[in-house]
């Protein structure tokens, strides 16, 4: 069996994240991590990897950067936790930088949509049956927004909007598509024309049906905040 790895080599893993919301004031939260999900580079984060980091440091201590540049900083992390699932973010992207706002303006647009972590492994094991390496302490340097994914896992789950904002009929159609699970046709019709415009268009029991899906996915929501 393959002994323990103490390495000190600077390393990077790259999550999906989907956002909410696109008109933000730069709040987000979401998972940087998500233990237990093999990678495309065939690397596993362990429960529990974080916890002697997150003991050393205080969130703002763990820098927020855009694509692991260290001359673009681009806001503050102000909570960061492990939990049953993997590493729990929460952050504020600045709006009164360039960059800053550059960055939130391409999460509206859809081209940002990747979290990151920067790290030092400390701990790991690779399994000697499937070659997966399995990480079981870090030292948490930095975590990015990035264009490109390596975990499919990991996920923004709330980004809160400035104040009572509405949303824009794109991002409320966003909402109805993917946690809803309406066609993008329902969808339309349902910002076009209201929900019971939709129903008319349904059976009873389908429509039922839609309604009670949309009560689920606004509960799911809530509770993530």
């Amino acid at each position: 069996m393959q002994e323990m790895q103490y390495l000190n080599v600077r390393e990077t893993k790259r999550m999906t994240t989907e956002l909410e919301s696109a008109r933000l004031d730069g709040r987000f939260s979401g998972y940087a991590s998500v233990f237990g999900m093999v990678d495309q580079s065939k690397d596993s984060v362990e429960r529990g990897a974080f916890l002697k980091s997150l003991r050393r440091k205080k969130p703002s201590d763990i820098r927020m950067l855009f694509q692991h540049d260290p001359d673009q900083p681009v806001g503050v992390w102000n909570r960061i936790k492990e939990d049953e699932t993997g590493l729990y973010v929460e952050g504020k992207i600045s709006t009164t930088t360039e960059k800053g706002r550059e960055v939130i303006s391409l999460m509206r647009d859809g081209a940002l949509d990747g979290l990151s972590i920067g790290f030092k492994t400390v701990r790991a094991k690779i399994s000697p049956s499937d070659g997966v390496r399995k990480i079981f302490e870090v030292d948490l340097w930095e975590i990015s927004i990035v264009t490109f994914p390596l975990l499919e896992q990991a996920r923004v789950v709330d980004v809160k909007s400035a104040g009572n904002v509405l949303p824009s009929p794109r991002e409320f159609e966003r909402w109805l598509t993917r946690d809803a699970g309406l066609t993008r046709s329902e969808a339309r019709t349902v910002i076009s024309d209201g929900f019971r415009a939709l129903l008319c268009k349904q059976d009873a029991a389908l429509g039922n049906n839609l309604a009670s899906t949309i009560v689920k996915a606004t509960n799911l929501i809530n509770s993530r905040k």
